[in-house]
């Protein structure tokens, strides 16, 4: 019998290159896979809820493995994990599923998040991309308003990535402001490979005045990345929620 488990886990994406193992290169699947095959003292390979990219950061992240026995203690399997884990990822809580629950095709949204420093903060280094700029906020969630009425984001799709479609329903997508910086979160089905920077980006061309609302639009009926603007830092991009069908998780 196999037996599924969930991890719940954080990320500070700064020293890595992505989830994604990659050759010759930092992941932070490859120590996640790294340090429950330790504790474990069995070979572990995780499934992560998506693919980030290099320095992008996650606040709630889930992966899946398999283990061919039951788990117990897994508070104290969560901790033992963490001690080896680097200290930029943090394990919150590992649990069992259903063995058909799936962290990537089983979720049906996910919620990211980009902050905007418009104040110079040592504190936001590598967590927030600075641009003191004035921007039309107003105006930038007007735009976040059409993004809703459109299902292909090809415009903001990286070139030549693997995705088999590039249609996404989104829910929301909307900008607030406050004292020191500006966020932008944004929620969908699904993403595209780099389109919440591209997103940004084009947006902050429309806030700042070098393209028009309409512009905007005939930007997203291009269905041409070269059309959009350019992709913000991924320093300042952040995951921070995945949500499941309701009874996925077994304690609920």
């Amino acid at each position: 019998m196999v037996y599924r488990y969930f991890i719940q886990l954080s990320y500070d994406g700064s020293p890595f290159h992505g989830w994604q193992i990659q050759p010759n290169a930092k992941s932070i699947q490859q120590f996640l896979n790294e340090a429950l095959s330790t504790v474990t003292r069995s070979e572990i390979y995780t499934i992560g809820c998506g693919r980030t990219d290099a320095g992008v950061h996650a606040t709630k992240f889930f992966a899946h493995f398999n283990f061919e026995q039951e788990l117990h203690h897994l508070e104290d399997l969560s901790f033992r994990v963490n001690c080896i884990l680097p200290k930029e990822i943090a394990i919150q809580r590992i649990f069992p599923v259903n063995e058909d629950v799936h962290s990537r095709f089983s979720a049906v949204s996910r919620t990211y998040e980009y902050l905007i420093a418009i104040k110079k903060n040592p504190f936001y280094r590598n967590r927030a991309y600075e641009y003191r700029e004035p921007l039309d906020i107003e105006l930038m969630n007007e735009a976040g308003l059409m993004l809703n009425r459109f299902e292909d984001f090809t415009s903001f799709a990286k070139l030549h990535s693997d995705s088999e479609t590039n249609l996404c329903q989104l829910e929301h997508a909307i900008w607030t402001g406050h004292d020191e910086f500006l966020r932008f979160e944004i929620k969908a089905n699904r993403f595209l490979r780099n389109m919440v920077r591209a997103v940004v980006g084009t947006m902050i061309e429309l806030g700042r005045g070098k393209i028009s609302l309409s512009d905007f639009e005939a930007i997203i009926e291009a269905k041409d990345r070269s059309a959009a603007g350019y992709s913000v830092p991924a320093h300042g991009l952040y995951l921070i929620d995945i949500e499941y069908p309701k009874g996925a998780f077994k304690h609920e």
